[in-house]
C-alpha cells in the first residue's frame, strides 16, 4: 500500500489517459462512414472512379509496372502488383471514406471517396 500512496499521481495520470484514449477511439469509430466510390490516380492524374457497391476488377498499367485493383463486397483491395516491396498488396482492403492504398514505386493512389449523400466536414457550410 505504501507504493500506491507514493505513486498515486502516476496512477491517476494513467487512468485519465486511458479514459481519453477510449473516448477518442469511440469518437473516431462513430464518426467514420462508408465511402461511395474509389478514385484511382496514377502520378496525380485520375484514371478511374469505381463504385464500391459494384464488384469490379481494374488492371492498372504504369511506366513502372502493373497493379490489379479488386472491388468486392463494398471494399477495394490491391490484389497484385509487381513492385519490389508489395506494401500496397499488404495494406488490405479499404472501405471507409478517406482511406487510401498507395503504391509509391508505380505512383498509384486509390482513395475511398464519399458517396452522393456524402457527410459533412469542417469545410462544409
Amino acid at each position: 500500500m505504501e507504493w500506491l500512496k507514493t505513486h498515486r499521481g502516476d496512477v491517476l495520470l494513467i487512468a485519465a489517459l486511458l479514459v481519453l484514449a477510449g473516448a477518442l477511439a469511440l469518437f473516431l469509430r462513430l464518426g467514420r462512414h462508408s465511402g461511395g466510390y474509389v478514385s484511382v490516380s496514377v502520378r496525380g492524374e485520375v484514371v478511374a472512379e469505381l463504385p464500391l457497391d459494384q464488384d469490379a476488377s481494374l488492371p492498372i498499367e504504369t511506366e513502372g509496372g502493373h497493379n490489379l485493383l479488386i472491388v468486392a463486397g463494398g471494399a477495394a483491395r490491391m490484389e497484385s502488383a509487381d513492385c519490389p516491396d508489395l506494401l500496397c498488396v499488404k495494406m488490405g482492403p479499404v472501405r471507409w471514406a478517406g482511406e487510401s492504398i498507395v503504391c509509391l514505386p508505380h505512383g498509384v493512389v486509390v482513395t475511398v471517396e464519399d458517396g452522393p449523400d456524402g457527410g459533412f466536414d469542417a469545410a462544409s457550410r
